[in-house]
């Protein structure tokens, strides 16, 4: 079966690091004879030519503040200065940086956590502290809850503002790109490398994309982080989300950088198609060759030294999940981790996220002993042609197994891929979960969560638990191709069925978003999407639901062709708005016809959704001001099935 193996490169890397430092004489020489230097043609050539420290930060506080035990200081420095034969720019950068005010004597409580915090400062951290370098994701801006966050767990922190939205009052001074097509404020935001009205260069030249002004600007950040008397030098780590995670692996090869975690963004390749889905990868206009050798992160993860833990979603559009198993396998050690949150895209459970804190607590502080990647084997070869997955969990360290599950599915599209749970049992020293496919002329993908007791609550940030004792660590990851599962007599047992969903294990094989919050809760699942779940032609959805109110509306969502461009349709939403007048249980059964779109256009049938969701009718139809917000306890759900109609084949959307 095909597997990703993760390999030693120590060779490529030497290779490189004598090429890094040929360029940087030849640009020298060049410069010199007042010649424009040559384009650089790798990442290690990109970055031979940048020094992070050639010149003064001219580091400005604006202004301070204290709060709960914490510094924050809104600061600016300079990016440093970039020149091409179209402009120079000389950037400089906004950022939040915060660190704990009081560093207590080891084994107390500094922060008033009532026992909460994890972490136990000794004396001699009294004086310095590790650093975290924040990057903050597309569309938003530094954050300084996040640095802030990080300084109560006795890090400093800083956060920057490279995506240049504001911060303060409109008269505070934020980040200046000072030209080049860069930050979100800015319409002519390069992502390729090819030349524009706004760019450095006038030719192909990496120095044309943002994205290396974005990781100059990080790597300047760390240079600001390792001159504060607070900080040791010696322990910076950095993270950042979606693009801040494809940033975090830009700026990981920085030999500063001890330890990093990606999540939701970084895995590179993304303009490759995905396999057996013709034209399923980006497009870019030109120069995809340059960029792809100086730019993207499949050039950037063979240079990484560090240890790093990714964290990501099973279902994540901008990182989707074998392209994160392939970049992961690049690195050129083998100090990392990857921790999957099932069914979520771009977000994360309470047991993924804790790995975050945790990874630095391990690396920054040697506080905290990281699980090992859990073994696993794909067996195709099983007696009555059912695969298996067997997974043997670390349990070396000090935090016991809570539990083991088994995921697995075969659409080609991880982000519209319902992963099924194999129903994993203990057998001896390992435990095994058996993995029914469908037919097998499909892909099969199968991985386990190993979920570890903490023995302690593990402080969260705002939309996360306040506390978290659970640790998920993503097993090896398997895959299986057809000629494979073919060749090993694997057989196709699994067929249509009609019960969706009993939730007798609750909302165990959905997304959920804000699920505590009575009025804007969301409850989602891919399950439609799957062969044994996709509804049949003509039939009906049914379900009970339990209010606590009369008098609610519900939406039931059906999204359609979801990051389906390939296809050639565009994406849809439809929406069926569902009076219940009476509070307890009421049965509910809709047709394919009852779901409109925004248009008014109503669904032909079941066969091109990829999620099914219930929401409040308000939310589900937003631009409806007549729709009043959900009043009472959020419901309960049961006996989700399909009704009628007749299971026929379903054309497969990448054909």
């Amino acid at each position: 079966m095909s597997i990703f193996r993760f390999e030693w490169l120590e060779d490529r890397l030497v290779w490189q690091r004598v090429m890094a430092a040929l360029v940087m004489s030849l640009i020298s020489w060049t410069s010199a004879l007042g010649a424009e230097p040559p384009v650089p043609q790798t990442a290690a050539e990109l970055w031979a030519a940048f020094d992070a420290k050639a010149e003064p930060l001219d580091v400005e506080v604006v202004r301070q503040w204290e709060q709960d035990g914490v510094v924050v200081r809104y600061v600016l420095y300079d990016v440093g200065t970039f020149r091409g034969e179209r402009r120079t720019a000389r950037p400089r950068m906004a950022a939040y940086y915060a660190f704990p005010k009081i560093l207590s004597e080891k084994g107390s409580d500094p922060l008033g956590q009532g026992g909460l915090t994890p972490f136990r400062i000794g004396s001699n951290a009294a004086k310095q502290v590790p650093a975290i370098l924040h990057l903050h994701g597309g569309g938003q801006r530094a954050n300084r809850e996040y640095a802030e966050y990080w300084a109560r767990l006795g890090y400093a922190a800083l956060s920057i503002n490279w995506g240049e939205k504001p911060l303060e009052a409109a008269d505070v001074p934020n980040t200046d790109w000072d030209g080049p097509g860069a930050g979100f404020l800015d319409p002519t935001h390069h992502n390729d490398v090819s030349p524009g009205p706004d760019t450095l260069h006038g030719v192909p030249h990496p120095a044309n994309s943002a994205w290396y002004l974005y990781a100059c600007a990080a790597r300047r950040g760390l240079t600001f982080l390792e001159s504060q008397p607070e900080v040791d030098a010696a322990r910076l780590g950095v993270t950042g989300h979606s693009m801040g995670g494809r940033l975090t692996v830009l700026t990981a090869i920085d030999p500063r950088v001890k330890a990093a975690v990606p999540s939701v963004g970084g895995s590179g390749f993304l303009y490759d198609d995905l396999w057996g889905i013709p034209n399923s990868g980006r497009h870019m206009r030109a120069d995809l060759e340059l960029y792809n050798r100086t730019i993207d992160c499949r050039s950037y993860w063979p240079q990484i030294e560090c240890p790093v833990l990714f964290l990501g979603a099973t279902n994540d559009f901008n990182s989707p999940t074998e392209l994160v198993v392939k970049g992961l396998g690049l690195l050129a050690h083998d100090r990392r981790r990857l921790v999957l949150a099932p069914h979520l895209n771009h977000r994360f459970t309470d047991e993924a996220f804790v790995a975050r804190p945790l990874w630095f607590e391990a690396h920054l502080r040697d506080n905290f002993a990281f699980p090992n990647t859990a073994r696993a084997e794909l067996d195709l070869t099983t007696d009555d042609g059912v695969p298996a997955l067997r997974v043997w969990p670390d349990e070396s360290t000090a935090q016991p197994v809570d539990r083991v599950d088994v995921y697995y599915g075969y659409a080609r599209d991880p982000r519209n891929r319902f992963w099924r749970d194999a129903g994993a049992q203990g057998v001896g020293d390992h435990w095994e979960g058996r993995c029914r496919v469908f037919q097998i002329d499909e892909p099969l993908f199968a991985f386990a969560n190993v979920t570890y007791r903490l023995d302690r609550e593990v402080p969260m940030p705002r939309g996360y638990r306040p506390g978290v004792d659970r640790l998920a660590v993503t097993s090896e990851y398997r895959i299986a191709h057809p000629e494979e599962l073919a060749a090993a007599g694997v057989r196709a047992t699994e067929k249509p069925e009609r019960l969706i969903d009993d939730f007798a294990r609750g909302w165990h094989d959905w997304l959920r978003i804000a699920a505590a919050n009575r009025h804007h809760w969301y409850f989602g699942t891919h399950k439609i999407a799957d062969p044994s779940w996709v509804g049949p032609r003509g039939g009906r959805l049914a379900f009970e639901v339990r209010t606590t109110e009369p008098g609610n509306r519900l939406g039931v969502v059906v999204e359609t062709d979801t990051w389906r461009r390939y296809t050639g349709r565009p994406r849809d939403r439809f929406v069926a708005v569902v009076p219940l007048p009476e509070a307890g249980w009421q049965r509910v059964e809709l047709g394919a016809a009852e779901f409109e779109n925004a248009d008014g256009k109503p669904l032909d049938d079941w066969h091109r959704a990829t999620e099914l969701g219930f929401t409040p009718a308000d939310k589900a139809l937003e631009a409806d001001e007549t729709l009043e917000p959900w009043k009472g306890e959020i419901p309960q759900f049961r006996e989700l099935r399909w009704l009628g109609g007749e299971f026929v084949a379903r054309p497969k959307p990448y054909r």
